[in-house]
């Protein structure tokens, strides 16, 4: 892999050199470059549709795959079956604490006439005593019946409550059944074919952002002097025999350090060598192409 870069940076440096600004051409050359991404699996299942092929073209959110979810389907009905008896056991207040509240309203009215009688002294004070504390005991019953039903209540509800917290799970690992396009883009390897059998973080394919290249370039020391983060660039793009295609592009990345450096640089012929990488987006017009070689120029 070495070996590789290594070759890859001499044939920029005599690209550089040789082609660069003595002809007119381009002042560093490369090959375009795009976002790739690995699209997989979060759920585990047999893939029952997978309807896309190497060199489709995406949009975003589009249907890539369906896993099987008849188990996850049933789990979430049972749980849902398991909510609506939860809620059938919650109680009705207003109708439970009627009969008791009917009771101490008919003591009150009672304690009113009782009232009006003693002041009268047409009875003893003794049956105003009696209903006083008939109407205190279905006070402490009612409030009594209002918080063990409110109690009870509370409890229903954590309970169904949780029971929609794993409906909720369950609809979530429903949803990452359905494997979806993350970006516009064009399926570059399948990785998977259905009937087989997916497993959470298994590969289905690689899929890459089309619409937007970055040509990566190789210049030299001297030329990184006239380079800044978001400068304006041209760019030509190898169209066929000694033809080419121009863009518009913008520097989005210079490297920090340079690169194919031998250990030891003990002449100035050697540094000159010295190569930074560089990255300058490109609007896809639907030409360029991952790999295809380009250049770019930087002007005066």
């Amino acid at each position: 892999m070495k070996a590789i870069h290594y070759l890859l940076a001499l044939v920029m440096i005599i690209s550089i050199t040789s082609c660069g600004n003595s002809n007119g051409n381009t002042d560093a050359t490369g090959v375009f470059e795009a976002t790739e991404i690995i699209v997989s699996s979060e759920a585990n299942g047999k893939i029952l549709e997978l309807n896309v092929n190497e060199g489709d073209e995406l949009k975003k959110n589009q249907l890539i795959a369906v896993i099987d979810s008849t188990q996850l389907y049933l789990k979430k009905l049972q749980l849902e079956a398991s909510a609506k008896g939860v809620r059938s056991r919650n109680p009705n207040v207003r109708v439970q604490i009627a009969a008791t509240q009917q009771q101490l309203e008919t003591a009150r009215s009672e304690k009113k006439r009782i009232e009006n009688l003693v002041n009268a002294n047409a009875i003893n004070s003794k049956q105003l005593d009696d209903i006083n504390a008939q109407v205190l005991f279905l006070e402490k019953q009612l409030a009594a019946q209002k918080e063990t039903l409110e109690n009870t209540s509370s409890g229903i509800g954590s309970e169904s409550e949780a029971i929609n917290i794993q409906i909720a799970q369950i609809a979530d690992q429903l949803y990452k059944c359905r494997i979806l396009s993350p970006i516009d883009g064009t399926v570059l390897v399948k990785y998977a074919e259905q009937s087989e059998f997916a497993v959470t973080g298994k590969a289905i394919l690689k899929m890459a952002d089309t619409e937007q290249m970055f040509l990566r370039a190789y210049v030299t020391a001297d030329q990184l002097t006239k380079i800044k983060i978001g400068q304006k660039v041209k760019v030509l793009a190898e169209s066929g025999e000694d033809d080419s295609r121009e863009y518009e592009g913008m520097v989005t990345w210079i490297s920090d350090k340079s690169e194919f450096t031998p250990k030891t640089i003990q002449t100035q012929d050697e540094r000159a060598n010295l190569v930074y990488a560089i990255k300058v987006a490109v609007k896809n017009d639907g030409f360029l192409k991952i790999g295809m070689y380009g250049g770019i120029v930087l002007g005066d």
